[in-house]
This record gives structure tokens, sequence and C-alpha cells, in this order.
């Protein structure tokens, strides 16, 4: 029986969706200014994963991930850029696509975007003014009225009155409360702008969510996801906005993935210590970017470092060596596996725990390699499904083990023809010439592996 930690309750809830076999899901999307970075490659892991494992338990899922292009920092790059609005916001869409689908990530069902989303967005903003949760100023600007919706600060936590008092209001806003935040701003001179009736301007960053989740969703659905930045205050308004224009509540369970650390700080753009998703990816593959990331429980805080990445490296090369020269059993139902499948659930059913689901996959390796020692070829073939069917639901063991375990490189020309150099001389019984190969095949990263009279080679 699933349990997902809901935000809203600070508690593990049993899962039970609105509408019997069906979840809808809608998750905060990237503002695509600039390239991804790990932070956003572990919400997109994290929430794909989420999708995966609702649909291999049978749910029909409906997966929603917006993408805002209208925002100050998308302004301010094309600015800097002198160029195009749409020209940038198009081209780092392009550049997410690209991160997404190296990483193994699912296409959401539906990817709204702000800009496609205003009427949705000012028929909203007119229900919260007719309703008395929003107020028109002098100055073009709409506001939610906070001190309207009793439930503000739910989600957080955080006390309204502390929340006031730390707040202040710059000169040039014409807020009746401090914490009082923006749903319409007046357009600007050079700035691109929708016509409204209050005059020409563009959307603040919540309204967004709130007009795009409902529109593709309904008012109310089942999971609402993101980074644990989001929480407060962009989902804390989004809930007072939701709930104010529809009088119910608008999600049953609000997820938050944990941050992603360097050095125990943040990794943020802001903070300026982030590392692109391409960056990563010249130094390890994309599978071994998203094993790491699912070693963590994505609740908990993820530790950036080159020697977690190794690690993870290294953990996906046993499971490929294991995985090498074996004829894998076709769809093998891992829902029906009492040795190991009825644990591989309980982990995934403890909110969504990958890395307890791991650590059966590693059980599941290892019975791959004792069934191997014993020439149980049977067993070996049904572990490897196995672990393929688990695989499945993580993203996991996409390729081809002689693809992983040798790479996509130009010298496995040279590798393979040093290696016969080798073998060469084992067979002449001269050790001299055939360590000295060896040692030049070790200097190239190559580590080589003799077994019952036969070579197998790995990069390291």
């Amino acid at each position: 029986m699933l349990q997902i930690h809901n935000s809203l309750s600070k508690q593990k809830e049993v899962f039970t969706p609105i509408e019997p076999g069906k979840v809808k899901l809608y998750v905060c999307g990237m503002t695509v200014y600039d390239l991804c970075h790990v932070g956003h490659a572990r919400v997109m892991v994290v929430f794909d994963v989420v999708t995966r494992y609702l649909r291999a338990s049978g749910y029909e899922v409906t997966y929603i991930r917006n993408i805002t292009d209208i925002d100050d920092k998308i302004i301010a790059r094309a600015n800097e850029n002198g160029e195009n609005i749409q020209s940038l916001t198009e081209r780092f869409i392009d550049e997410m696509n690209q991160d997404a689908d190296a990483l193994g990530v699912i296409r959401p069902s539906q990817e709204p975007k702000a800009t496609e989303s205003m009427a949705e967005i000012i028929t909203m903003i007119e229900t919260l003014i007719a309703k008395g949760f929003a107020y028109a100023s002098d100055n073009g600007d709409v506001y939610y009225d906070v001190s309207e919706f009793d439930g503000y600060g739910k989600l957080s936590g955080r006390n309204i009155d502390e929340l006031r008092a730390g707040e202040r209001v710059a000169v040039n806003e014409a807020k009746n409360d401090p914490l009082d935040f923006v749903l319409w701003k007046a357009a600007k001179p050079e700035e691109p702008a929708w016509d409204s009736p209050w005059g020409n301007g563009r959307p603040g960053w919540h309204i967004e969510c709130s007009a795009m989740s409902a529109t593709t969703l309904g008012e109310h659905f089942d999971i609402h996801g993101g980074g644990q930045d989001l929480q407060f205050p962009h989902h804390e308004n989004e809930i007072a906005q939701s709930e104010g224009a529809h009088g119910c509540q608008s999600v049953n369970y609000w997820m938050h993935n944990g941050f992603v650390r360097i050095d125990d700080e943040k990794m943020s753009k802001s903070l300026g210590n982030f590392f692109t998703v391409r960056e990563v990816l010249t130094k390890y593959s994309a599978e071994v970017v998203r094993y790491f990331i699912l070693t963590s429980h994505y609740r908990s805080p993820l530790n950036y470092s080159d020697q977690s990445l190794e690690q993870a490296k290294s953990a996906l090369t046993r499971y490929y060596t294991a995985l090498r020269n074996v004829d894998v059993q076709a769809n093998v139902d891992w829902q029906t596996d009492e040795a190991y499948g009825s644990r591989f659930s309980d982990a995934m059913d403890d909110d969504f725990n990958t890395a307890l689901a791991l650590s059966v996959m590693a059980d599941v390796r290892q019975a791959i390699n004792k069934a191997s020692e014993q020439n149980n070829t049977d067993q070996e073939s049904y572990l490897a499904g196995l672990l393929h069917s688990f695989g499945d639901v993580l993203g996991l063991f996409q390729q081809d083990s002689e693809d992983f375990l040798l790479g996509d490189s130009d010298d496995i020309v040279k590798i393979e023809s040093l290696i016969e150099q080798r073998n060469t001389a084992r067979a002449e019984k001269d050790w001299v010439k055939a360590d000295q190969v060896r040692d030049e095949l070790t200097a190239l990263g190559i580590v080589i592996e003799d077994n019952a009279g036969q070579t197998s080679w790995r990069r390291v």
C-alpha cells in the first residue's frame, strides 16, 4: 500500500486517488533562460520515477510539468544577449529536452507554457478580485490580499504575523499589506505585455501554476510536486490562489524533493556554485548521473561530489558486468516475485524509497553472480530479467551491457589489438611482453578480466 509523505500534513499518508485507478500529477517545471543544472535534473528524475512507479502499479497517470517562458530573469537574459524573448525560451526549451532525454526522463503528458495560458490566468485573477481575495492598485498592478485567506502559511508552517514583521514594502509598490503578492504586473517600457482589464502587463510567477494546473488537471487533483525551495512562497501562494478562486482543496498530496548540496550549501545559480547537466555529462554518462540521484531518498539532501559520482559509476559497472553475456529472460513480472519483488514494492511503497529499492537490486545482482558461478543458466536468465524489470521502474539498465562497459569510442580497435597482442604473448609464455601490454591498457583506463580461458575488458 503506497504511502506518500505529504508536506501539508508533515507525515506519511496512505495514497488514495481522487478517481480510482487514475492519478493527476502536477510538477513545477523550469524557467527557461539557461541550461539545466543538477538541481533541475533531480526534480526531473525524481518525478519521472514517481510517474513510472505509479504506472507500473496500474494507475493511469496524467503528468503535467509546466514551462515558465516569461519572467524577469528571461527578460534580463534576452536583453543581455540582444535577442528576441521567444527565440531565447524556445532555444532553452530544446536544451532542457535534450538533457531530460539524455537522463532517460519520459516526456510529461503535457507541458503548458505561461505565454500560452494568458486567457486562463486573467480569468483566474478576475475571479479572485470578484471573490474579494485580490485588488487592483492605482499603478496597474494586481495583488493577492493575504489577509483574506485564513489558511495562509499552512503548507510551510510559517506564522503570518512573523512573516509580516519581517517584510518591507518598497516605495514604488502599491500593496495594502507587506505580505500581499503580485498577480499581474503593469507593463514597463520595452517589456513584453498582454492586454488585460487592468491595462497592458504580464502575470506574476505564482498565478501561472494555479491557472495551468486547473486548466490541465481540474480544480482538485492528486499530487503537486517540486523542489523544496518552492515550498515557500511559491506553493504557499499557489494554495491561496487556487483555493481562494475555486473554494475547495486544490491538492491532496504535496511532495517536495530535497536540495542538491555542494560543500553543505544548496546548489543554485544565485550562489554560483552549480554544475549544469551538460558539464557533468562531459565526465560521466547520463545513466551514472541518474543512478547517483536515486541513491538518496528524494526528500533527503543530495551531496554532489566526484567521489559520489564515481561510486555510482562503479555500482552501475557491477550491474552491467553481472548482466554481460547473460540471456535475459523477457517480460519478467517483478510484482509476482516473492523473493525480491515484494521487497522492491515495499521499498517503493514507502514514499518512493529508491535508496532501499537499490539495495534490493544489489541483492539480485549478487544472486545473478552466484547463479553464474553454479552454471545455473535458467536462474541466471530469470534473475537478469527481474533486474531489468526493476530497472524499467527506475529508468536504469536501458543500455546494452557491452555499450556501457566498453563505451562508444574510436579507440576500441586499438584496445582490442592490444588485448590480442597480450593473449599471443601469454600463449607464447612471454610474460614480460604480456605485462607490458597490460600496463599499457591500464594506462588507457582499461580493466582486463581473464575467466575460463576468455579475456574480457571494460573501462574503469
